[in-house]
């Protein structure tokens, strides 16, 4: 059973409302892809990273994913510039933190594959000298699912009243205890960005083939070799990874939380969700959209599952 606190992140999901009234506020990028219910609920600020990619626009498609299926289907090739969101973005969302609370809480996404945590800090040196001094800002080393249960963690840490020092450790010491996994549907994006080379995507393909699936990891704040399962599809390597790397901290009786990010694969997503809750017991707060910033550059159909264990 899950604690109070994460009941109540819980309910303000399903639309039940609970009150109390905090002294810190959260700053956070969009990367960290929570739902707008969680977002208005706890008067959380987004920091917005940057996609530009004006012939997306031309396409249909319900989102960014389904309009680069489409775009796919036409031949077409092109590709979206990304960058962090800005130092102004920040002092904004610092300044009206400001004004709501006594101190502001700033969880930026992984310093060593984005430039937010930099753009942070350079707002928070933008404001008067008594302001700076109720700015607190936090590299999390994750990204999208792994950064937003983080914030989550944040959220519950606030409720209780908690100072904004003992938050920062009690967050700092979850960071090596939150993972990210991620998977792509094809190999083909990234090969066009020029990460991989055609022949890397062509093995990668006939790996899928024969059921072998390659995971990408975040450790330590960078995207690496996560390795590889042996799975029918998508959502059972997850599980499966998830499953072994989670068995010690389940045999010690640590609960397991997960969000799920994904992009334009909801299906496999909500097998994933199933497989997670039904087998090992695993909380999963929420399925979202994935972040433009990380699933723009793999292409759609990727899925990603950040969990932690508390």
């Amino acid at each position: 059973i899950l604690d109070f606190k994460i009941q109540d992140i819980a309910k303000e999901v399903m639309g039940e409302e609970t009150e109390r009234k905090v002294s810190i506020g959260i700053v956070t990028e969009d990367v960290a892809a929570l739902l707008p219910k969680i977002i208005e609920r706890y008067q959380i600020e987004i920091a917005r990273a940057k996609l530009i990619w004006p012939e997306l626009e031309k396409f249909p498609g319900e989102n960014i994913y389904q309009k680069m299926r489409e775009m796919e289907k036409r031949g077409i090739k092109s590709f979206p510039k990304t960058s962090q969101a800005m130092p102004k973005d920040y002092l904004d969302a610092f300044e009206k933190q400001l004004k709501k609370f006594e101190k502001v809480l700033c969880i930026t996404l992984t310093s060593k594959l984005s430039g937010c945590y930099n753009s942070a800090i350079q707002a928070r040196e933008m404001l008067k000298e008594e302001e700076k001094k109720r700015v607190f800002v936090l590299d999390t080393q994750n990204a999208a699912a792994g950064e937003a249960l983080l914030v989550l963690k944040a959220i519950e840490l606030i409720q209780e009243q908690r100072e904004i020092e003992e938050i920062i450790e009690e967050i700092k010491n979850l960071i090596p205890k939150t993972h990210l996994y991620l998977m792509f549907e094809d190999p083909k994006w990234i090969e066009n960005l020029g990460r991989i080379t055609k022949s890397q995507a062509e093995w990668i393909r006939r790996m899928k083939k024969i059921w072998l699936h390659p995971i990408m990891a975040l450790k330590e704040g960078v995207i690496g070799k996560g390795g590889i399962v042996f799975a029918k599809d998508m959502a059972e390597a997850l599980f499966k990874k998830a499953e072994k790397e989670s068995k010690k901290d389940r045999s010690e009786g640590k609960k397991i939380r997960a969000i799920i990010n994904q992009a334009d694969n909801l299906e496999q997503a909500e097998k994933l969700k199933k497989m997670l809750k039904e087998e090992i017991g695993v909380e999963v707060l929420f399925i979202s959209e994935g972040p433009p910033l990380i699933c723009a550059a793999v292409g759609p159909g990727a899925l990603l599952l950040g969990w932690q264990a508390i």
